[in-house]
Formats: C-alpha cells, sequence, structure tokens
C-alpha cells in the first residue's frame, strides 16, 4: 500500500485531501451484471450520496465565481440509439463569438455527471478564462448520469460523438466559433476524447474540431501492466486499478478485442494518423501516467503534433478538484483555453 503521507513528489495538498480516502483492494468480478448490483445497492448509493453532499459544501462563489458567465441546459437526441442526453453550456455573457471547450467528464466512463459540484466549478473555471463549455452528459456504462439510461461501449461513445456534432450545428445559436472548438476531458473522459476523435477521424468527420486535449487519459484497460511502469509503482495512490471490473463494466468483449475505440491504448498509428493536433495531461503520481505519454509518443510516431505535460506534485486528476489545489486548477483551464484559441 502506498504512504501517501510520506510520498515526497505529493503537493502537501493532496497530502491532506486523501488523508481519508481509504485505500482498497478491489476484486475481479465475474460479470457486468454483478457490478452493476454491487455498484447500484442501497450501500453504494449512499455512499456517492455522501461524496457528493462534500462536493456540493465546496461549490461556492469564493471558489469559482459565476460573475459574468451564462449558463443554459440543452436536451439533444443522440444517434443512432434515438436516445436523449443533455449538455451543459458555461459561457462568458455578451453576444461575441468565443472558442468551445466540449468536455466530456471523468469516472471512467462508468459513473458522475456535468451536472455534479465537481464539474458545476470546473466549467466556471474554464469559462472564466474566455472559452464557452459545453459539457456532455452521456449515458454511464454502471451508474446514471443526468440520464436514466445505463449501457456499456459504445453507448456513450455514440453520445459523446452525437453531442458534439449537435455543439457545431448551433454555433451561432450558442455563440461559438465553430473553427475554434476542441474536445477535452479528464480519465474516462480522456479515454472519450480520444477515442471521439478516432470515430469522427474514422467516419470523415474530423474537421468539426480544431484540436484533443485529453488530462491523465484512462486508456489501457487492463492493469498493472510491464510497459505502463505507473501503473505499479502509483497502485492505490487514490486509484485501484488491479482488477478487471473497468473492463468488465465497458464491455469485457471489446477489450478482448483489443478495440481502440474502447481503450485507446491499443490504437496503432493507423487508427490515429490524420488526427488534428492533440495536448496530453498526466499527473505525476498517478497510476494512468505512463499510458498517456505512450499515446503521445505514438501521435509523435504517427505525425500528429502532439504535446504532452506532466503536473508535478498530483495525483489522479486532481487538476480539476479546484478547492484543494486553486492555482493548479487554474493554470490547467488557463492551458486548455490558449489550446482551445490557438
Amino acid at each position: 500500500m502506498p504512504d501517501i503521507a510520506n510520498d515526497p513528489r505529493l503537493d502537501p495538498r493532496v497530502k491532506w485531501a486523501l488523508r481519508n480516502v481509504p485505500v482498497t483492494s478491489l476484486g475481479d468480478v465475474d460479470s457486468r451484471e454483478l457490478l452493476l448490483e454491487i455498484s447500484n445497492s442501497p450501500k453504494a448509493i449512499a455512499l456517492r450520496e455522501k461524496m457528493e453532499a462534500l462536493y456540493d459544501s465546496l461549490d461556492t462563489e469564493d471558489v469559482a465565481s459565476s460573475e459574468g458567465l451564462s449558463i443554459t441546459t440543452h436536451d439533444v437526441v443522440s444517434a443512432p440509439d434515438g436516445n436523449t442526453i443533455k449538455i451543459r453550456v458555461v459561457r462568458p455573457d455578451g453576444d461575441e463569438l468565443v472558442p468551445c471547450v466540449y468536455y466530456i467528464h471523468g469516472g471512467g466512463m462508468q459513473n458522475g455527471t456535468a451536472f455534479g459540484a465537481m464539474y458545476r466549478v470546473w466549467a466556471r473555471v474554464l469559462a472564466a478564462e474566455g472559452v464557452a463549455v459545453a459539457m456532455v452528459d452521456f449515458r454511464n456504462c454502471v451508474t446514471p448520469s443526468s440520464v436514466p439510461e445505463v449501457e456499456p461501449f459504445p453507448a456513450g461513445l455514440n453520445d459523446c460523438v452525437s453531442g458534439l456534432k449537435w455543439a457545431v450545428s448551433q454555433a451561432g445559436e450558442l455563440g461559438i466559433d465553430p473553427q475554434r472548438v476542441v474536445m477535452a476531458g479528464e480519465s474516462g473522459g480522456g479515454n472519450l476524447t480520444l477515442a471521439t476523435g478516432m470515430k469522427l477521424l474514422r467516419d470523415g468527420d474530423i474537421g468539426l474540431v480544431s484540436g484533443l486535449y485529453a488530462l491523465c487519459p484512462y486508456i489501457a484497460g487492463g492493469w498493472p501492466q510491464d510497459r505502463f511502469p505507473s501503473s505499479i509503482e502509483n497502485e492505490g495512490i487514490l486509484l485501484n486499478l488491479h482488477h478487471n471490473r473497468g473492463a468488465v463494466a465497458y464491455g469485457i468483449e471489446h477489450f478482448e478485442a483489443r478495440n481502440p475505440l474502447a481503450w485507446p491504448a491499443f490504437a496503432t498509428v493507423d487508427d490515429v494518423a490524420g488526427l488534428p493536433r492533440t495536448f496530453i495531461s498526466v499527473n505525476e503520481a498517478d497510476p494512468l501516467r505512463d499510458e498517456g505519454v505512450d499515446f503521445y509518443r505514438l501521435l509523435l510516431e504517427a505525425g500528429v503534433a502532439a504535446q504532452c505535460r506532466t503536473v508535478m506534485g498530483t495525483s489522479h486528476g486532481m487538476d480539476v478538484f479546484t478547492a484543494v489545489l486553486p492555482d493548479i486548477s487554474r493554470e490547467t483551464a488557463a492551458s486548455i483555453a490558449r489550446f482551445a484559441s490557438a
């Protein structure tokens, strides 16, 4: 088990935030049905509600002001299933066309919602940098987001593609510059950012976006791996990944088939050649660090204009924990906004 309190890499504020986070060892599960039962039990629901209440207490104007921002919610029909998803748009007031960050929330494609407190705050932090933020609430594969359906791959990916196409089609109404639309997301949202980009590329629609910005992407599907040393050395620091639950939740057949649209770490040069400029951001003490770096190197091999940075002192996804690391959070937001504005 990691000795978080004495890890010299971690920012003291990260140590403080993780002080009461239990380090648990989760076991494998035999089926997706069993995982759904475990994850939607009264005990699991109560724990999620407790955590959301904590995040709600951190959603304050002092942490991230809403002054000068407009916030709207839109229902969007997703293809090909005809289900309805929600997109929450936060943008600076006024009629000026601004760049758009189409943001995909984290949660391992399994959990979470763009309407939760963490993402309400994060959207305001991003929008304060002068961009419109369109946060898509796709179908999770384990617990409901703001939409009730829970479906495995490719449901969430299809929703993200559909939402992106809707946002671009509504550029005039939303006041966004259709030539400056980038996709971004952290963790599972980083997976979906890269996968959506590859899906658009396959379908001949990659021109809809001008760039991809993936933070701490959750893309391997199976851990630990010698290929990714961080999956061993950082196991248990916020994330416990040494089990099969992520792959089972999303659809084990797609992991076994090495489908890069489900798990982008399986991508080849041919899968990514032709993607627009891409930025990969990883966290120093994250089990997922090295799979993000590896994907960056694949992009370079494919001739994609790519950049990569490591956010020192942080564990997985801490960039979006604005109440804990406000300076780092705002620096990451500024980086994404610069990328969108280029």
